[in-house]
């Protein structure tokens, strides 16, 4: 396992470019890049982000999913091809980058009768978007969300058995406003979870970085452990949820200083 900063822990507080130059600064190893418009998903900006980085590993791209994600499982053909020309272009940005992984949320659950009801046709139009994620070298991994797609455990496994390459990200965060423990969500994606987004929580129930509250990161980290994980554990906090970038670091050598102890 590796630990690494979320730009989106920067969003609002910094640009993606000077957001990467902060991180980099700090000595942060791995990131990964919310990419938050369409401006932002194109060649260009992706060279930009490329000499911000440095060394700086990126290991996954978030896109900003109410922008076109939903329109790729749509029946529009016009605003479904447009979604694919959108993805391609954020693709090509994230193979420049990089990035390996792509954190995906899919269709979000704003209506009462968003819920998928044919998890057959869902699966054929995960694989139809995870080809065209792996023409650039980049995995598709589906995030649990509360508002979005998978916002219950036993989703990811229904939707994997038509789409076998599919992989997943566990949000603790996520899980917990979702009302499942996240341990329900680990069985789920068990042996495909790719990455993973990290938060902590006060007595309150207020978010805040891992270290500062009560959540147990080394029960966490071992269950990871045990499900095969060994991927990149990313921080990702609202720009709210602290004071001051040093803390950024602080919060990721808590978690290295787990990492090393559950080896």
């Amino acid at each position: 396992m590796e630990c690494g900063v979320s730009t989106a822990s920067l969003f609002m507080r910094e640009l993606n470019e000077d957001a990467l130059t902060i991180l980099k600064g700090l000595g942060i190893k791995t990131t990964e890049i919310f990419l938050a418009t369409f401006s932002e998903y194109t060649e260009e900006f992706a060279r930009i982000l490329v000499e911000r980085r440095g060394q700086m590993k990126v290991n996954s791209v978030h896109l900003l999913n109410t922008q076109f994600e939903p329109q790729l499982f749509g029946t529009h053909p016009r605003a479904r091809a447009d979604a694919y020309q959108i993805l391609h272009t954020a693709m090509r940005a994230a193979q420049i980058l990089g990035a390996k992984n792509y954190t995906f949320h899919a269709i979000t659950r704003l209506k009462k009768n968003s819920a998928p009801s044919d998890f057959g046709k869902l699966a054929a139009d995960f694989d139809s978007i995870l080809q065209t994620c792996e023409a650039y070298g980049v995995q598709l991994c589906l995030e649990n969300v509360h508002w979005a797609l998978y916002n219950e455990p036993g989703i990811f496994q229904k939707i994997a058995a038509g789409c076998e390459k599919l992989r997943g990200v566990l949000d603790v965060k996520q899980a917990r406003l979702s009302g499942y423990p996240y341990g329900m969500y680990i069985r789920d994606m068990e042996g495909k979870i790719s990455h993973v987004h990290l938060s902590d929580v006060d007595e309150c129930g207020k978010i805040c970085l891992p270290g500062k509250g009560i959540f147990d990161f080394e029960e966490c980290l071992r269950r990871l452990k045990d499900a095969g994980f060994d991927g990149a554990l990313l921080i990702e906090v609202y720009a709210r949820d602290y004071e001051t970038y040093d803390q950024l670091k602080q919060s990721c050598n808590y978690l290295e200083e787990l990492i090393y102890k559950i080896r």
